[in-house]
């Protein structure tokens, strides 16, 4: 054949319009043809019954008799220019059979879909040779469940607006967690845009200080208005909500058992009584900002680029750009507020430079390392910034064949404990609150706590205070980790 003639040939080929071949016409064929050919793609049905093809035929639609599990049935069909082959039989040894008698008739770039009635059947196709099989029963169940989780946001989106038109014409306080991270600081900042659009006055509140580098530089790019706890009296508010945190006193400078409004939060509570006249703790979620970011959404809230760009760090931060705890509401969450979010920020804040204490932290945390097993603990002694106790947790995670870190500092008053984890075999919110009590928590890979020095404060030598602080928090963290120190 000259050359001009396989140009020709070639050019007529990609001319031909793409097309898919179904396999049985029954309820998912059929309708799977028809959702095809709405959106003007070309299908060839094949079925068995010659009624069934003489009515597709009289509808339009090119349609073959034919028996899928007949081995000749391949020759009767002009297999060139078929993208995907669907197997569709409800009786999924006729669909192997397909399976089989098509495989090696098409090229590796047409894929083979097929119907499965279990889940053994779905394993059986994929290893002769399907590409994908599904499971009507599941995609079914998992149709409905998106619908039903639709509705729930429906319906808790209209019950927190309900809460705030009840609360229109008074002062709301909303308060985050203390020494506040990007995701407690933009859910802060979306309640707040939610209630100035319900009528609601509404002030963020927090305790501690905004220490972390990364933190620091979130709030004043983005002009975040935040304000001390210290400077307001919780009784000129009228209503409290507690955003990133659940218990009033926990890691917040509320007076423990102040009466709530609101409670909406991530992390998962444990064994604690959360009592609020409204509660939305979504423990699956990686980050309070996607609970934010739906509510937005939900309500047909405008979200402003500077609220965008923080919901999105505040997701993007809680997640460790989505490599920690991330469920699938995170990601579509975050794939909403891309487009609305300032990107020339974010690039400045993923950029931002190390503080001198915070290197110093992080050299003690390597210096004073104490490795068990696949646990390292770090005390780093006295602290300024407890916010560089997660980053040197966070950083010695890299270590070859470390699980879990916990890293520790103490201040005048309190320690301050942090600890990350890749170990599917613990919790680690759960091991932090069984060893150092309710004032810790987290969840599963990330957790910390704070405990008051209590009788340690009276030892004046403080060379003598850290380390026997260091022999409580590493014996009390062992202990309920069920390991024990080497040495004992």
């Amino acid at each position: 054949m000259s050359s001009f003639s396989k140009d020709s040939d070639n050019s007529l080929k990609s001319t031909v319009k793409p097309r898919y071949l179904i396999l049985g016409s029954g309820s998912i064929g059929f309708a799977l043809a028809k959702e095809l050919r709405e959106i003007n793609k070309a299908v060839i049905i094949v079925d068995k019954d010659e009624a069934k093809v003489e009515t597709l035929r009289e509808e339009g639609y090119e349609a073959i008799v034919g028996d899928i599990a007949d081995p000749e049935l391949p020759k009767q069909i002009d297999l060139r220019n078929i993208v995907a082959i669907l197997f569709l039989s409800s009786d999924s040894e006729v669909n192997k059979k397909g399976i089989e008698n098509f495989k090696d008739l098409v090229s590796p770039d047409v894929h083979l879909f097929s119907r499965a009635s279990d889940i053994i059947k779905k394993e059986e196709m994929g290893l002769i040779g399907a590409d994908f099989v599904f499971m009507p029963s599941r995609v079914v169940a998992s149709s409905l469940s998106r619908s039903l989780e639709r509705t729930e946001s429906a319906h808790r989106g209209n019950r927190l607006a309900q809460w705030l038109e009840g609360t229109k014409g008074k002062k709301l306080a909303i308060v985050i967690h203390d020494n506040p991270d990007p995701d407690a600081i933009s859910s802060g900042l979306a309640l707040k845009e939610i209630s100035k659009n319900l009528g609601v006055e509404a002030n963020i509140l927090y305790h501690g200080k905004i220490g972390h580098q990364e933190n620091k530089a979130f709030v004043n790019l983005l002009g975040i208005d935040l304000s001390k706890m210290e400077e307001h009296d919780p009784e000129n508010f009228d209503k409290m909500a507690l955003i990133d945190c659940a218990i009033p006193g926990v890691n917040n400078m509320l007076p423990p058992n102040s009466y709530v409004g609101i409670v909406i939060d991530h992390h998962p509570p444990g064994d604690a009584e959360i009592k609020a006249e409204y509660i939305d703790i979504r423990p699956n979620f990686g980050a309070t900002a996607t609970i934010m970011t739906k509510y937005l959404q939900q309500l047909n809230i405008n979200i402003s680029k500077t609220l965008a760009t923080a919901l999105l760090y505040g997701i993007r931060t809680d997640t460790q750009d989505f490599k920690r705890k991330t469920d699938p509401a995170d990601l579509s969450a975050a794939s909403y507020l891309y487009p609305l979010a300032d990107h020339e920020i974010l690039e400045q804040l993923e950029r931002p430079s190390m503080a001198i204490e915070t290197l110093d932290v992080l050299g003690e945390a390597i210096r004073n390392r104490q490795v068990i097993g696949s646990y390292l603990l770090s005390n780093v002694g006295n602290i300024r910034d407890r916010d560089t106790l997660p980053q040197a947790a966070d950083y010695l995670m890299s270590l070859e064949g470390i699980s879990t870190t916990v890293v520790f500092g103490v201040t005048e008053e309190r320690i301050f404990i942090s600890g990350r984890s890749n170990d599917i075999r613990i919790n680690l919110g759960e091991i932090m609150r069984q060893a150092f009590g309710e004032d810790a928590g987290g969840h599963a890979t990330a957790a910390g706590a704070q405990i008051p020095l209590g009788v340690f404060s009276a030892t004046k030598d403080r060379q003598t205070l850290l380390r026997l602080v260091n022999e409580a928090v590493v014996k009390k963290f062992l202990n309920a980790v069920g390991v024990e120190e080497a040495g004992e």
